[in-house]
Order: C-alpha cells, then sequence, then structure tokens
C-alpha cells in the first residue's frame, strides 16, 4: 500500500465495505484532498521513514515463512500448466492484455470524481510503464492495459473507504484477468490484492488508489500515475524492493538490489544494505516520488509472467 505522505503502495488489506449509489459516466475533476478525510476508519497506519510519508504497508503483511510458501507454490502451479502444455514455452514469457474497470467512489455531493481525460492517461500510464518505456534499463514485461469501463458511484462512506469489502463485491467486474481499481480518498497512496489470494476471496480482488494521484491531480509529488502502477505491480505478484530487509531473498527477484528500507523522494546512491548493489530507487516498487520511477526489470518481468500464467491466466 502506498501512503499520501510518504508511499505504502499495495497492502492487500481486506477491509469492510458497503451499500451502493450509482451514477452515469461523466463529472468534473475534484482533486482537492479535504484534511478531514485523510484517515482510514479501518486501519491505522504505523508510522515512521518505512512506511511512505509516514503511512502504513499498502498489501498485507507476509512473514519470510509465508514468502517461501507462496513462492514454492507458484513454482508447483506453473510446473503442473507446463506439464500441460498451458505455460509459455521455455524462453518465453506470458503476455496479455489486461481489462481495466475504474471505479469512480465519489461522495454524495461529487468530491472525488476525476475526468474521463485522467482515467485515459491513468491507463496510458500503465501501458508505458509495463511496457518499459520510461527507460533503457526497463524490462517490457509485455503486458498491455485496455480500458473496459468506468463507473461512477456517489457515496459517502465508499468514498473514504469504508465498508470497502462490501462496496468492492458489489462492485467488482471481470474474472481473475481483470484489473478493478477503485478511486477512493483516503490517507494511503493505494493498496492492492496479491494474485495467489484471488482464489479465496475473489469478489474484493484489484487494487484501491488515492484519486488525487492520477495524473494532473493534487498529490504532491504522486501525480503523475505511479501509484496505480505501483499497486498493479502487486497486483501481479510482485512485492516492495524492499521486501524482507537486507537478505538474500529480499523481494524473490534476483536483479533487484538487496534492499534494507524503503526510500523516500529520489535519494541517488543511497545504499542501504551491505549487499551488492545501490537500492533500487528508480524501480516501481520502491516508495520513491513518481519522478524518480522508471522501470521494472526483467526479473520482476519473469516474475510477473510466472505469477500470471500460475494465478491468473
Amino acid at each position: 500500500m502506498r501512503s499520501l505522505f510518504t508511499r505504502p503502495r499495495a497492502l492487500a488489506v481486506i477491509l469492510a465495505g458497503t451499500a451502493l449509489a450509482f451514477s452515469p459516466l461523466g463529472g468534473q475533476a475534484n482533486a482537492k484532498l479535504p484534511a478531514d478525510q485523510l484517515t482510514n476508519p479501518c486501519f491505522t497506519p504505523a508510522e515512521g521513514p518505512s512506511a511512505r510519508g509516514g503511512h502504513g504497508p499498502d498489501h498485507r503483511e507476509l512473514s519470510a515463512a509465508e514468502q517461501k510458501a507462496i513462492d514454492a507454490k507458484t513454482a508447483r502451479l506453473l510446473a503442473a500448466k507446463q506439464a500441460r502444455g498451458l505455460a509459455p514455452k521455455a524462453g518465453q514469457l506470458a503476455a496479455a492484455n489486461v481489462p481495466v474497470y475504474v471505479h469512480v467512489m465519489r461522495s454524495s455531493s461529487g468530491a472525488g470524481d476525476v475526468t474521463n481525460t485522467q482515467i485515459s492517461q491513468q491507463i496510458a500510464e500503465l501501458n508505458q510503464d509495463f511496457a518499459g518505456g520510461e527507460s533503457s534499463a526497463a524490462a517490457n514485461t509485455g503486458f498491455t492495459f485496455t480500458l473496459a469501463g468506468t463507473y461512477r458511484y456517489n457515496n459517502s462512506t465508499w468514498h473514504t473507504d469504508g465498508q470497502s469489502t462490501t462496496y468492492r463485491s458489489q462492485t467488482r467486474k471481470g474474472g481473475k484477468n481483470a484489473l478493478n481499481i477503485w478511486l477512493v480518498n483516503f490517507s494511503y497512496l493505494g493498496i492492492a490484492t496479491f494474485p495467489w489470494d484471488y482464489a479465496s476471496n475473489p469478489s474484493i480482488d484489484g487494487i484501491r488508489v488515492q484519486y488525487t494521484s492520477l495524473p494532473g491531480g493534487s498529490a504532491t509529488n504522486f501525480n503523475l500515475g505511479k501509484t496505480a502502477t505501483h499497486e498493479a505491480g502487486h497486483w501481479f505478484g510482485l512485492y516492495h524492493t524492499f521486501q524482507g530487509g537486507c537478505t538474500s531473498t529480499n523481494d524473490s527477484v534476483a536483479d533487484t538490489p538487496a534492499q534494507g528500507s524503503a526510500s523516500s523522494g529520489c535519494p541517488t546512491g543511497r545504499n542501504s544494505c551491505s549487499l551488492p548493489g545501490l537500492d533500487p530507487i528508480h524501480n516501481y516498487m520502491d516508495y520513491s516520488y513518481d519522478s524518480c520511477y522508471n522501470q521494472f526489470t526483467p526479473g520482476q518481468s519473469t516474475r510477473i509472467s510466472n505469477a500470471w500464467t500460475a494465478y491468473r491466466a
């Protein structure tokens, strides 16, 4: 999960949800961030520099043992699909076009609305980032995104992420391959679910994103649309680059240098770990400013491919 003041990104936290109020497409952008709406009634984030801007994690916490078990399960599922001819051939990676359903959770007065242009720009940002379009060092993951639908709701409780289990289960569209993005107003920048949790709770699968983080929004340092990229990374199965701290396992990706703690801002030359390599501050899965981000690595692309084949294909 990402927080508004630091960037805890994709927490697969399961929160509660509620009733509905649907309105037609359209509406004006409202980029204000009311101070009295910067709290999440269901989860109090931890304070400290490890949580971007002092906010808590953006996905459910994983122990080292669970991380190891998930990686083993992914490998088993992948091997089983390969044996049945349902996985990419040796030397190839999965690729797919992901349908995206955007849910604009406005308040009863219409606060929290975003324009259709901002939504289109967000989809374009996802396509650029997952195609490796921002750096010569970036990997092209092979995944693209197409807007499959925009839905606008007027519900003040949902707007501030209240009763989130209910609102997600009542509004989610598509199957396991569909990315649902709920735009809300909470103290985080984003929260995401992991692909291996889909089978046990499909109705809440997707990412919640602070609406002011969309391109052109008012979230200072975090308004280029990179929050959705970060949270989508979790949705595809990526951990933070600092997952596990300064350990050889770290984020289960070999080509992201081990990182002792999350970054903040864009600290060039930062080295928080005694293991080889500088901190990957330009990686979408760190907690850097949007302007600092520019890449997924080839190893992350492989992990995305494996998790997609195992859980979402």
